[in-house]
């Protein structure tokens, strides 16, 4: 009998991929990743004062025991919390004062849940390790393929775009062929007592917060001024660029202002955010990027893309620069591609890998560039 080590989260999906592969005949054993503690990563940084806030976790661990106890399955608990910090929330935070937009889901996959997660697993003489991703995994001779999973609407495998080929060839996804209705409706009928239990949102092991000030713990706020890219003035002030993506057209703060606006630059070392409110293709549309820190799971050829999740399939040619860097052109222009965000390609429902967004272009020509072009302009 295959050994398993599921990820348990204490919600319903990870629940009922433990309740699957019981079923389907492997010795599960339940396992809580425990990657967060505001006290400890306070001791870090030498501030035992911020973000003291409680999060969720021991909620969420009691709320995995019941299901384990239901189930009838062994439950482990392991904490990662300086794997977390070292890799991914520092991580996170390096490339917001870059000026860019990380992406923490697919870092916290990357690093814990496919790393550190299933090191752990395979040093305990595991076979597998499983999680309740929304996504498939097929498992030929030579080759493990990651796929899109059944349900369109929680589709998960942009966030596993990052996995480690070694990893991927040992993991199971066992809600893959599922939908979201059909996992709540196995969970009722076993009166799980996650079965209503909410969706988790918010960053990645830390949970629901007001971000910005969640980020101000870390990252203090610099305000300064919103310029009219077009016209060069200073329309507005800012609570600090770093809280900012590009494409972002809510809480602005502009008022009505001859809107509506959209960030289409900021820049770090001035400290002005740059918005348009005129549909300027060179500044809001991009039409190709250069792709950095590349995690290839197939040698496939890539046909679309996605630049942010849920975003539909774009029509793409790849040309591969290196090992791990690659330049995509975009068949047809696509707003707001955010550097610090993931291009993740696929062939057909087949995942194929993605990396960074880095450089951004229109044309030929670098978008954050032209934005310094109109600066000097103006200086």
């Amino acid at each position: 009998m295959k050994k398993v080590l599921l990820g348990l989260s204490g919600g319903v999906d990870s629940a009922v991929a433990a309740y699957l592969l019981k079923q389907q005949g492997y010795d599960v054993t339940c396992c809580f990743m425990r990657n967060w503690d505001a006290f400890t990563n306070n001791d870090i940084l030498g501030n035992p004062t911020i973000d003291n806030s409680i999060c969720p976790q021991e909620e969420d661990y009691q709320d995995a025991c019941k299901v384990a106890e239901c189930l009838g399955l062994p439950m482990q608990r392991v904490d990662f919390i300086k794997e977390y910090w070292d890799a991914v929330f520092t991580t996170f935070l390096k490339e917001y004062e870059r000026g860019r937009t990380p992406n923490p889901d697919i870092l916290c996959n990357k690093y814990i849940k496919f790393d550190a997660f299933f090191e752990y697993g395979m040093k305990q003489g595991f076979d597998y390790i499983a999680t309740g991703h929304y996504a498939r995994v097929v498992h030929e001779k030579d080759e493990s393929f990651l796929l899109r999973g059944v349900d369109e609407n929680k589709d998960q495998s942009y966030f596993l775009c990052q996995l480690p080929k070694s990893s991927l060839r040992k993991t199971l996804f066992p809600i893959g062929e599922l939908t979201k209705q059909e996992v709540r409706e196995i969970a009722l009928s076993l009166n799980l007592n996650v079965a209503k239990k909410k969706d988790s949102t918010g960053i990645c092991f830390i949970g629901e917060r007001n971000f910005k000030q969640f980020l101000q713990n870390y990252l203090p706020a610099k305000p300064g001024d919103i310029y009219d890219i077009n016209t060069m003035t200073c329309i507005a002030k800012h609570d600090g660029v770093l809280y900012y993506t590009i494409g972002q057209r809510k809480g602005l703060g502009i008022g009505g202002q001859h809107g509506p606006w959209i960030v289409v630059g900021k820049n770090i070392y001035n400290n002005r955010l740059y918005v348009s409110n005129v549909e300027d293709k060179k500044l809001i549309y991009a039409n190709a990027c250069i792709v950095t820190d590349c995690v290839f799971l197939s040698d496939l050829e890539a046909k679309t893309a996605k630049f942010r999740y849920r975003q539909k399939d774009n029509d793409i040619t790849v040309e591969r620069l290196s090992e791990t860097e690659c330049l995509i052109k975009f068949h047809h222009d696509i707003a707001s591609v955010t550097p610090g965000q993931y291009a993740v390609l696929y062939h057909d429902d087949i995942c194929i890998g993605g990396g960074v967004i880095d450089k951004v272009f229109y044309n030929g020509q670098n978008i954050q560039e032209l934005i310094y072009e109109k600066e000097n302009q103006n200086v």
